[in-house]
């Protein structure tokens, strides 16, 4: 995966995070074709870019905090 196709697919991870759309991290990383350790390594570089991404037990989802 080239450096322009890992943020092409942060910026899409981001827009998933964002409208509540990421239910699971296994089908991200089929969608992605890469593995879930990868999506977890995108979701830590989103988190150093300064978003603050929380991650919710009870629904399993991660989201965007305000």
């Amino acid at each position: 995966m080239t450096y322009f196709e890992r943020k092409e697919k942060e910026r899409h991870l981001l827009y998933l995070i964002d409208h509540k759309r990421l239910s699971s991290l296994e089908k991200v990383a089929n969608d992605f074709e890469c593995s879930v350790r990868t999506i977890k390594r995108m979701i830590s570089s989103l988190r150093n870019d300064g978003y603050k991404i929380c991650y919710c037990r009870k629904s399993c989802k991660y989201f965007l905090e305000n």
